[in-house]
């Protein structure tokens, strides 16, 4: 018999693996995310990853659709995988929310996927931690959203950041003013790269594309040379869209989510207005957002989104408007760690014990179990090897504290807790409950012992 060829271990161009190094800074991003948005009274739910076809094409718009994973199934049916949270959220609020009531607040923390191309912080296969309100245009809705993302990033360990805001009413006003509104879908896309490819490509693309005038594509943007301030903008912007009723009710919206954003603790200089931000799916219709990372700004937006009244449309005559966000987590993994605020850890257990003793094994794992019921995560060694090749293997997982026991001491009495970062050593009596044990890790990890 001949032997069978082996396959050479791969992973497909824009989809990757993640050991453990790289999963346990992205469940603790998830943590909390998921804590954050509990506190507001997001409630969790989860949609299946196929949807129908008919279900998921032409709500992101032309590039979207063309980035969707489709195929036929066994059953010869056309469906494809889901490219973002939100189109899903709108079928299951469609389906589900006379049972649930309105408004409806949900979070959900799932994987995504586009057949985009590949760059820093972006793969094919994502994941995205959105959260969204359902059922209302109440402009608490947009300020909470504002509260939410910024209470979220500083959860997740930064200051220096900005949410830039904007309203694709003013968007659609200035248009309807300088008689673009047929095309508003190819020049709000050719806008969106404004921050990628610059004023003079986008104004070559809203003519060559959208069929502007070089005229209009230059007063549209005119939207990016407002002033910095965010008064100083609102003012600006006011004779752009005078007389315009689309226009001037979404700059009264901006108005009032910048009030109710200070109200609700958002810092002077976090939140400013940039009105030639355009988020690229067609949907949005209202508040939208994007939030950069002031030391990191060329990696993109790390928590985006907005309102988009008419996407439940497409699925119920019942009125189902929804404002929402996304947070970005590979993206934001990707400048968390080239801005060194990952710590390389590849357990997700502070503390190591060496089975150095073969007849101790008991009393190692009695001795593991009383920290654990004290809160503290533990690994003990599974072979009895020589110790230096044990605090090897610590060492290389990123263990900070061990506990080392060997026959002498255990005769003793007492346990040697060692700070793996530093190489300090303590000896600390071994009670049956490790009370002064736990003492001294809690110490080395500064936990509060009142927690």
């Amino acid at each position: 018999m001949s032997e069978q060829k082996r396959i050479t271990p791969r992973t497909l161009k824009g989809f990757r693996d993640y050991p453990p190094e790289a999963m346990i800074p992205r469940e603790r991003l998830i943590s909390t995310a998921r804590r954050v948005y509990r506190s507001y009274g997001f409630s969790p739910i989860d949609t299946p990853a196929l949807e129908y076809l008919d279900i998921l094409s032409g709500k992101g718009g032309e590039e979207t659709d063309k980035q969707l994973y489709k195929f036929q199934d066994h059953g010869g049916r056309w469906v494809g995988l889901r490219f973002d949270l939100t189109v899903p959220l709108a079928r299951f609020a469609a389906e589900h929310v006379n049972e649930l009531g309105i408004p409806l607040k949900r979070y959900h923390i799932a994987t995504v996927w586009r057949g985009e191309n590949t760059q820093r912080g972006r793969y094919r296969e994502f994941m995205q931690c959105d959260f969204d309100t359902i059922g209302t245009r109440s402009v608490a809705a947009d300020i909470e959203t504002t509260l939410v993302i910024h209470d979220l990033l500083r959860a997740i360990g930064f200051s220096d950041f900005t949410i830039r805001l904007n309203n694709r009413m003013v968007l659609s006003g200035l248009l309807e003013r300088l008689g673009l509104s047929e095309r508003a879908t190819a020049v709000l896309r050719a806008l969106d790269k404004l921050g990628k490819i610059g004023a003079k490509a986008v104004a070559e693309e809203m003519t060559s594309t959208a069929g502007a005038s070089a005229e209009q594509a230059a007063q549209v943007l005119r939207l990016a040379e407002l002033p910095s301030g965010n008064e100083e903008a609102l003012r600006a912007v006011e004779p752009l869209v005078a007389g315009n009723e689309t226009g001037q009710l979404g700059l009264h919206r901006l108005k009032e989510v910048l009030d109710g954003a200070t109200a609700g603790g958002v810092v002077d200089g976090r939140l400013r207005l940039d009105l030639s931000i355009a988020r690229g799916l067609d949907y949005y219709t209202g508040t939208i957002f994007e939030t950069f990372l002031n030391a990191l700004p060329a990696i993109g937006s790390v928590c985006s989104g907005g309102r988009y009244d008419n996407l439940a449309a497409l699925f119920t005559s019942q009125e189902l408007p929804g404002i929402g966000a996304s947070l970005g987590l590979d993206r934001l993994l990707a400048a968390m760690e080239e801005l060194g605020m990952i710590e390389k850890v590849s357990t997700p257990a502070p503390v190591f014990i060496p089975y150095f003793d073969k007849s101790r094994l008991h009393d190692y794992l009695r001795l593991a179990s009383a920290v654990r019921r004290a809160g503290v995560g533990v690994e003990v060694f599974c072979d009895p090897k020589r110790l230096g090749d044990q605090l090897k293997y610590a060492d290389r997982r990123g263990f900070r504290v061990a506990l080392i026991a060997g026959g002498n001491e255990f005769q003793a009495g007492v346990c040697q807790v060692k700070n793996l970062q530093t190489g300090e050593k303590q000896d600390v009596p071994l009670e049956p409950d490790a009370a002064s044990i736990v003492a001294a890790i809690k110490k080395l990890l500064e936990i509060d012992l009142t927690a």
